[in-house]
């Protein structure tokens, strides 16, 4: 506890208990890999991951090779979202390849994916919430029990985020929180990353809960949140007691209260034909990295024609990280994206990079690539101010040539980089490698219209409006497609993915005739919009964007649900024929 208030103390006290199921990432390239051996008798493993480094270490422990031994490459892969996080299926081809000399290739079916992938972990969580008569929340205990499957494959850290990502959301009137959790080992398939990994259960938990808290005491579901949610300069106890530099989330909930006319779309509305139309909200926090843990790199190289190579060791699955991490390069070397090469990720070429996971490769890698363009420009002016016989500090860069202050006298990139080709000491290239103490949380804020047929329990979507702080946008475009994926991920645990298991464990959902997904016919009408902050630590300001966007949907769909119907679901999906039922009983 972080005070000596207690649960007892306050005026009334809730306790619930939610339970999410697991869910397979369902991304569009399966789990695929290529192994072969070089010309020097290397193992050469292609393989579509989000981690070519652990990868390498991994091989090498259960391959008993040394490191030195092993080559990985990536390709530009078609989705991953954590289930690449895993080694899942490079080992096979690479044993089968070292057994007899020839290549191997092993490329999952979508069954395959389904059942021996690494889906979400299935929590049970249980909240118990102290408040005041006027809502102000006090207190919050909450407890986790993980399901981690079969191995214990990111059991530790996922189940950490269920509380360290929910509770900090309610900073500004907390006066005591703890947290507890289990991760227990079942006959389950084997539980893994997934976007959001733990905080997207916790928060579904703790955001239902705060929904539920504000119909009892008859207030708004906004304005309960308005009263106790973390504001910029708070504190978090909860979160490893990091400062909140950058937090519009009070933005957030303002912008995306008009945008979506909140008072109004709020109200239950009968439609007649036993159809409701109302709505919900939520709100939600992630973070940037896993702070004291993650690595980026990044080489920035000059060309002998004056453009740019940038070497680096993240993934770009989908994410678009290759576009973001050259457009930073062409800010600070003054340049086109065009003149920005860009290559990765393999062990051999690569500076070391933890991978594209966490949310981490914006706000990690990128600032290892300014640090990288920065000594890269130190140097390209030191080779400038040797040709122009003048002392370095005697320059300046400017882009596309390096001029004597107060003269005309100048040398082009091009010149230079001819110039670092003979009679040079000085590289024109730079690596440069950055980790972070801290993991600055993105907010958001999300609302959400439904209509809901009584009769059969069948919910539609209408309108999900979600208004997004990352800090300073770096590719707006991407960071809004970014958030559209998110949000209909969500909507898809929310009502229709469901995984179910026979005696033996064995996952019943193989195909995509099974587990359902959403399509484009599912999700409604999707709006998004940003509010800036500004966050210190991170390259231009930058925060993360690709977990937080899947957060808000389950707890607003849940939330709007309930005063469609006037029945809590705290489990995940939330089927018709769970809503249809409860109408019954």
């Amino acid at each position: 506890m972080t005070s000596m208030v207690s649960l007892a103390d306050c005026d009334i006290v809730l306790e619930r208990t939610y339970h999410t199921k697991a869910f397979n990432q369902a991304m569009m390239e399966p789990f695929t890999t290529y192994a072969d051996f070089d010309r020097y008798g290397r193992l050469h493993i292609i393989s579509s991951t989000q981690i070519v480094f652990h990868t390498r270490r991994i091989l090498s422990r259960a391959l008993g090779i040394p490191k030195s031994k092993i080559r990985v490459e990536k390709p530009r892969i078609g989705g991953g979202f954590g289930a690449k996080q895993t080694a899942v299926c490079e080992v096979y081809p690479a044993f089968v390849a070292m057994k007899t000399g020839r290549p191997a290739m092993i490329c999952y079916t979508r069954e395959e994916a389904q059942i021996a992938g690494s889906p979400r972990h299935e929590m049970e969580i249980t909240v118990k919430l102290g408040a005041t008569k006027d809502g102000r929340i006090r207190a919050m205990d909450l407890y986790t029990l993980s399901n981690s499957g079969a191995y214990g494959e990111h059991g530790p850290t996922t189940v950490g985020l269920s509380g360290h990502k929910s509770i900090p959301l309610y900073t500004g009137s907390l006066e005591a929180h703890r947290f507890g959790y289990d991760v227990v080992y079942t006959n389950h398939q084997a539980a893994g990353a997934y976007r959001g990994y733990g905080a997207t259960q916790g928060i579904f938990a703790v955001e239902s809960i705060v929904s539920e808290l504000a119909e009892q005491l008859g207030m708004d579901a906004t304005e309960i949140r308005d009263k106790n949610m973390i504001r910029e300069g708070m504190v978090m106890p909860a979160y490893y007691n990091e400062i909140a530099n950058a937090c519009a989330l009070d933005r957030c909930m303002e912008h995306c209260r008009k945008m979506f006319n909140w008072e109004e779309r709020s109200k239950v509305r009968d439609m007649g034909n036993g159809k409701v139309r109302t709505a919900g909200v939520a709100m939600a926090m992630q973070g940037s990295c896993i702070s004291n843990v993650d690595v980026g790199s990044a080489t920035v190289k000059l060309s002998e024609d004056g453009t740019y190579n940038l070497i680096i060791g993240a993934a770009d699955m989908g994410t678009g990280c290759d576009t973001i991490l050259a457009q930073m390069v062409a800010e600070l070397m003054d340049c086109s994206v065009d003149d920005v090469a860009v290559f990765g990720a393999d062990t051999d070429v690569s500076p070391y990079d933890s991978g594209s996971y966490a949310s981490s490769t914006t706000y990690i890698t990128g600032q290892a690539v300014v640090k990288a363009c920065g000594e890269l420009k130190q140097r390209i002016c030191a080779i400038a101010a040797k040709m122009l016989n003048c002392e370095e500090e005697a320059v300046v860069f400017e882009g596309t040539q390096v001029r004597r202050i107060n003269s005309e006298q100048a040398v082009s990139l091009t010149d230079i980089a001819y110039q670092s080709q003979v009679g040079n000491s000085i590289s024109a290239e730079s690596t440069a490698t950055h980790s972070s103490p801290v993991s600055p949380p993105p907010y958001m804020v999300g609302m959400v219209e439904i209509e809901l047929d009584k009769l059969t329990g069948k919910v539609d979507i209408l309108d999900y409006m979600a208004v997004v702080d990352c800090g300073i946008p770096i590719n707006p475009a991407l960071a809004r497609i970014q958030t559209e994926g998110g949000i209909v991920q969500g909507i898809g645990h929310t009502l229709m993915e469901n995984v179910t298991y026979n005696d033996s464990g064995r996952p019943l959902e193989s195909s995509f005739m099974q587990y359902k997904l959403p399509t484009r016919q599912d999700i409604g009408r999707l709006q998004v919009e940003f509010e800036h902050s500004y966050e210190p630590t991170g390259p231009f300001g930058a925060k993360s964007i690709g977990e937080i966007v899947i957060n808000t949907p389950a707890p607003a769909i849940a939330h709007a649900i309930y005063r469609a119907t006037g029945v809590w679901h705290r489990e995940l999906p939330i089927t018709p024929e769970q809503i249809a039922l409860s109408q019954i009983n």
